[in-house]
């Protein structure tokens, strides 16, 4: 059974080498490196099987990624903004990725008048799958054969509870503005025996959104705080149930949510 893993940080693309040419018209493909406000940056999963690529704009535009391990590409990842439409900060994530492999891709934005803004191919290679010892003694990630039983609440059905442990980071549970109240609880299915936990928070470009601090119940059973992020909090013993419950339990306010919680079992 496979699971996610903390992210790696990689260093900054250098910036984009393309003319800023003037174009004559709206419709026109104008440089990508014209409305760029910062560096690419990408940041891997240790897994390999996936990246997420942020970079600002000095305009607001609808970004896109296509990417592939060849010139014709075949995959594409877009900002997963709640409101939709254009706007400066950018964060799409790429999935489905394979570890150790060179990819192409294309960054492009439009704004609202039309203009389409592309750069030329780049690249980018995945690590390899990171072998963490802490990965054996923790187990697999049983999350992802669970069911959501009870959740505070969804902002919509694109955002539903579900996301939450779909083993896809590109995808979210975002609550309906419910801040620190948070909660979210997962029946795995049978009596697992647990040893650590993850909570991925979301968050939105304005600094809301973003889980600081969560707490557990395993049938019944308050473990906590933990500090939000893609590692995993591991228990001081491991701890066997069949239902977890997650409360946030410090937020910076608004649609607070998770990418992605992981609850880690040996057998």
């Amino acid at each position: 059974m496979t699971h996610l893993r903390p992210l790696l940080v990689v260093t900054s693309v250098a910036a984009l080498l393309l003319s800023a040419c003037a174009a004559e018209s709206p419709e026109e493909v104008q440089p990508i490196s014209a409305i760029l406000d910062s560096d690419i940056n990408i940041a891997f999963d240790a897994s390999g099987t996936s990246a997420n690529l942020t970079v600002d704009t000095n305009i607001p535009v609808a970004c896109a990624v296509i990417f592939g391990t060849d010139d014709s590409y075949g995959s594409i990842a877009v900002d997963n903004d709640m409101q939709g439409g254009a706007h400066h900060d950018h964060g799409p994530v790429l999935s489905g990725l394979l570890p150790d492999t060179e990819y192409q891709y294309i960054l492009q934005g439009s704004d609202a008048a039309g203009t389409l803004y592309r750069s030329e191919p780049l690249t980018f290679r995945t690590p390899p799958a990171s072998a963490d010892p802490i990965d054996a003694a923790i187990g697999n990630n049983v999350a992802v054969d669970g069911t959501v039983v009870n959740v505070s609440s969804e902002f919509s059905d694109a955002f539903r509870a579900a996301n939450a442990i779909d083993g896809d980071t590109s995808t979210q549970w975002s609550t309906a503005g419910d801040g620190d109240n948070a909660s979210i609880e997962i029946d795995l299915g049978q009596t697992q025996l647990i040893t650590a936990v993850a909570f991925r928070t979301r968050q939105m470009t304005d600094g809301t959104a973003i889980t600081e601090t969560f707490t557990i119940q395993i049938d019944g059973e308050t473990l906590g705080p933990y500090p939000a992020g893609p590692e995993p909090a591991v228990l001081d013993q491991a701890i066997s149930g069949r239902t977890v419950r997650i409360d946030a339990e410090q937020t910076t306010g608004g649609n607070t949510g998770a990418t992605e919680i992981e609850i880690y079992a040996t057998q």
